[in-house]
């Protein structure tokens, strides 16, 4: 029979040690670390997220339980005060990196966006995460609620985080969107939350494609006309010249609005894009993929423990939502490299019910039965 090392192990070997462990050491602050490590850290908190341990002192006792497989791991046990101290002193901006690490290697392996052009696709938006105030009293967002915010710029080749930002509750979305650094050529698709004339003349200048919802009380004339396609539910493609007082001001170049009926809910949209070739109804059915961050905040609320949080500082919250999103891309990369069909939350609750068995890890994910228990020797014996 062949031996395993647990599946918890199999599946952190596919995250890149040595680069871990350089990005540790750019990413340190104070003294050195004695009773513990930053791989230590990870270990223990991400074995947290995915056992779905909702406090510092489940995960340690979770940690007791397996402490014969700290070894194999590569880590350390580490105590409840020495792990609670490193998430409120270590910066949280290892993980941040390690996210943008692992980011590339999953973008090399996953899938298409599913369209016919070859042009990169990616959605934004933001979304909250509630806080308590009495345990996070920096994190206030209204009378009585605390929240961070929680940006990301969805890759639809993959369904991927490609970048993402954790700021406190009142930063505006376009004030984040305007650090972007998309690559020219590039599809943005995004809701009227994000609606700014000058950052529509930058993606514009800058040779990116946006489609967004047109403003109701947006004032435009319209230049040209154009055919629309019969059964497609496009019920109007036009060239037009924004002319409202900002738009004026920004010097806005031309551009289309595109009306469009939903078959199913008879909902009116009208969008508003700076890509004058691609067919009206693609342009609709482009922004209607801008669900699949709704989707993505979905999940991660839903499947990672980012509702109770295991410290009270913004560098421990951080800490733990960028762990929450390398999981979430090495669960990805696994998921593209094994050519599975089980979507990311079967995984995970495979992963969550198998953590420590020591079985091969693409053997569990591809639905294979567990190999039966081997004969005790001494009841062999006692039959030969």
């Amino acid at each position: 029979m062949a031996h395993h090392s647990t599946v918890f192990s199999q599946l952190l070997k596919w995250l890149p040690r040595h680069e871990f462990e350089n990005l540790a050491r750019e990413h340190h602050s104070g003294s050195a670390l004695r009773k513990t490590s930053r791989w230590s850290q990870f270990v223990a908190m991400g074995m947290g997220q995915l056992a779905g341990r909702t406090s510092l002192r489940d995960v340690i006792a979770n940690a007791a339980a397996q402490a014969q497989q700290w070894y194999h791991l590569g880590a350390r046990p580490v105590k409840r005060t020495t792990l609670a101290r490193v998430n409120e002193q270590q910066p949280a901006s290892l993980y941040e990196a390690l996210f943008g690490r692992l980011y590339q290697r999953c973008q090399r392996k996953g899938p298409g966006h599913g369209f016919r052009f070859k042009n990169p696709l990616y959605s934004l938006d933001s979304s909250l995460i509630d806080l308590s105030l009495q345990l996070f009293p920096w994190s206030r967002f209204a009378l009585s609620k605390g929240a961070v915010k929680l940006h990301v710029q969805l890759d639809h080749g993959g369904h991927l985080p490609a970048f993402a930002r954790i700021t406190d509750s009142h930063t505006s979305d376009i004030e984040v969107a305007r650090t972007l650094q998309l690559p020219v050529g590039s599809i943005v698709v995004f809701d009227k939350g994000y609606g700014d004339y000058s950052w529509y003349n930058s993606l514009t200048d800058g040779g990116i494609y946006f489609v967004t919802r047109l403003k109701k009380n947006a004032r435009y004339r319209v230049i040209e006309r154009r055919p629309v396609p019969a059964r497609k539910g496009v019920l109007c493609d036009q060239r037009i010249k924004l002319t409202g007082k900002k738009s004026h001001s920004e010097s806005l170049p031309e551009l289309r609005r595109v009306v469009y009926r939903d078959p199913e809910s008879k909902k009116r949209y009208e969008f508003l894009t700076n890509h004058i070739e691609l067919a009206a109804a693609t342009i609709a059915a482009i922004y209607k993929q801008r669900w699949q961050i709704e989707l993505f905040f979905k999940w991660i609320k839903q499947n990672l423990k980012i509702k109770a949080f295991l410290g009270t500082s913004l560098n421990a919250v951080k800490t733990q939502l960028w762990i929450a999103l390398c999981l979430y891309l090495l669960l990805a990369y696994l998921k593209f490299l094994s050519r599975i069909t089980l979507s990311m939350q079967q995984m995970l609750r495979l992963l969550q019910m198998n953590l420590f068995a020591k079985r091969s890890l693409t053997a569990l994910l591809s639905g294979e039965p567990p190999p039966p228990d081997p004969v005790p020797l001494t009841y062999r014996l006692q039959f030969t």
